[in-house]
């Protein structure tokens, strides 16, 4: 999985139009059957059976500047809207095709008499609000980088944002299929250490935390309040872990709490639920997409006020909420 930056300032009225246009009120397919190809129309269907999705282009750009990049997109990569300073919006590429007549239609023609003809579905879309600064610093590029167009990232870079920002799969036209064999022989002829010393301090740092918020055999899941035995506990980072500066790994009073490994830990570190501001534990929209996990926090966790929250841990919580819970696209 690759991850494309895609620039699309909304304080621009007519990137805003085209985003309420196709991003907010997604697209029914059989509204543009008629130029649309048929085999499109049944990839799309296959992946959408409620028959609309939320789509974007991108032009071919001066002397086709932006084909070359264009080329290196996937279904199944990921990408982030940037614009205004911020990354605000994201998902899945679910499908991609090359429809002029469909992007004339749907958003016109540019200055040059060009339109966004190189097109893609999305799923799996979400919220974010991360300033593109954090970005930067993150993947440690020039302090004045800024996205100017579609930019596909390295896979160090996608790997890298994949992980500090939790992305999970979502539904894409079947890519193609890896190579099993090399990967196999790959894993094999390694001779390094695959137990890394780095590894083995942080299961020493997570069983000090977990001493620390454990006080008896038993103890309270933060999250959905059950008292149970230790085994079932474990001492989650509020805040990812591999995102905390040194000083906060070691703010063992605050940096972590209990969190069941019968459910809670899983919902939280993937985004389902997060705690707001005074502890009420807020439940993603985007929960009922995966009916399994919408009936666990319905049964376990909707209405409830997370006791463990204090404004010593808002900070942390706070991150959690901007950039791992997936919240609604904006609209």
């Amino acid at each position: 999985m690759r991850i494309v930056m895609q620039p699309a300032r909304r304080s621009q009225k007519d990137v805003d139009q085209h985003y309420q246009d196709t991003i907010v009120h997604p697209v029914s397919f059989d509204d543009h059957a008629d130029v649309l190809e048929a085999a499109t129309v049944d990839q799309l269907k296959q992946l959408f059976p409620d028959g609309q999705a939320q789509m974007w282009g991108i032009t071919p750009g001066k002397k086709d500047i932006n084909v070359s990049r264009i080329k290196k997109m996937r279904p199944g990569d990921w990408v982030f809207f940037s614009g205004d300073k911020r990354i605000y919006f994201g998902g899945t590429i679910a499908l991609m095709w090359r429809n002029k007549a469909l992007a004339t239609r749907l958003w016109g023609t540019d200055a040059a008499g060009s339109t966004w003809e190189y097109m893609y579905a999305l799923s799996g879309t979400r919220g974010f609000d991360i300033p593109i600064q954090e970005i930067r610093e993150f993947l440690d590029w020039n302090p004045n980088r800024h996205i100017m167009g579609i930019t596909v990232l390295s896979q160090d870079e996608s790997d890298a944002l994949q992980t500090f920002l939790t992305l999970d799969a979502s539904p894409a036209a079947t890519a193609e299929p890896a190579d099993t064999q090399d990967e196999e022989a790959t894993v094999a002829a390694f001779d390094g250490e695959l137990e890394r010393t780095a590894y083995r301090a942080q299961r020493g740092e997570q069983a000090t935390l977990k001493k620390r918020l454990l006080q008896g055999p038993t103890g309270q899941c933060a999250l959905c309040g059950r008292d149970l035995p230790g085994s079932f506990l474990i001492a989650a980072h509020i805040k990812k872990r591999s995102m905390c500066t040194d000083d906060e790994k070691r703010d063992l009073a605050n940096i972590a709490m209990l969190a069941c490994t019968l459910g809670c830990d899983a919902v939280y570190e993937h985004g389902y639920v997060t705690v707001a501001s005074e502890g009420v534990l807020q439940v993603s929209p985007l929960a009922a997409q995966v009916p399994e996990v919408a009936a666990y926090i319905h049964d376990k966790l909707t209405g409830r006020t997370v006791t463990w929250w204090t404004p010593k841990r808002e900070p942390y919580y706070e991150w959690h909420r901007s950039h791992t819970f997936k919240a609604a696209p904006p609209t």
